[in-house]
């Protein structure tokens, strides 16, 4: 892992003055830290994840939308069942994941 990376990262959140940050720049820090420290940024990388499967970007792409929720669930799971925030978490990815499935048209 590139530390700058991690540093750059971590100063975007900072910088941010937010309790969340959200879009590509959320994604992209969340996703990287996810990896160094899961505990600590997995869940807004979850929440982020599913504010992100809402988007104008991908309402025409439901397979990006799927993969987006697949993604925020995975995430959620492997959070660690101490953690305060995987139940919520992870019930939100869910049902999330689930009224994308159901908006579906049947095949």
């Amino acid at each position: 892992m590139d530390q700058d990376m991690v540093v750059l990262a971590r100063v975007k959140l900072l910088s941010a003055n937010r309790r969340v940050v959200r879009g590509a720049e959320g994604l992209w820090a969340y996703r990287l830290l996810t990896q160094v420290e899961p505990e600590v940024y997995g869940s807004k990388l979850a929440y982020v994840l599913v504010e992100a499967s809402t988007s104008p970007l991908v309402r025409d792409l439901p397979e990006q939308r799927l993969a987006l929720l697949d993604e925020a669930v995975k995430v959620a799971t492997a959070l660690n069942a101490a953690n305060p925030y995987r139940a919520k978490m992870l019930a939100r990815a869910l049902a999330a994941r689930q009224r994308e499935l159901e908006s579906r048209p049947p095949m």
